[in-house]
């Protein structure tokens, strides 16, 4: 590097350092990377009254999630409140629901979210299944 112009000197080695900085970020990335929940429940068509659904919390390879907070509310199909329950080690909670349907109403929906455990990588933004309740 003997003979080059300083203004030069310090461009390349600000340069090298910046390229290293930048390379070690774009490998970073991928520990940023979230990964989306979908929610699987049991049964997806049931009737008002008092029961029992089954929700699977899964990743987007069909993989259990355990620790995850599973919501269902009313939708279109009305509950008293909200119902949740704790994802087990298999991936499964169990939430006791009474839905019911207003006046002059066939079907209706109930709505399923999901809390991500804590200090995971996961995300639910996107809609899941809702669980269609029809009159008998």
């Amino acid at each position: 590097m003997e003979g080059l112009p300083v203004r030069l000197v310090i461009a390349l080695v600000v340069g090298v350092a910046s390229l290293s900085v930048m390379l070690n970020m774009i490998s970073g990335v991928q520990g940023l990377a979230v990964t989306e929940l979908d929610a699987r429940p049991t049964p997806e068509v049931t009737t008002p009254g008092e029961q029992e659904l089954s929700v699977t919390v899964v990743d987007p390879d069909g993989r259990p999630v355990a620790g995850a907070t599973v919501v269902v509310a009313g939708d279109t199909a009305r509950l008293d409140g909200v119902a949740t329950a704790r994802t087990g080690a298999n991936g499964t909670a169990t939430v006791a629901v009474a839905p019911t349907l207003g006046p002059n109403r066939e079907q209706g929906t109930l709505s399923i979210s999901i809390k991500p455990p804590a200090g995971g990588q996961y995300e639910d933004r996107r809609g899941n299944t809702r669980v269609l309740v029809v009159a008998e």
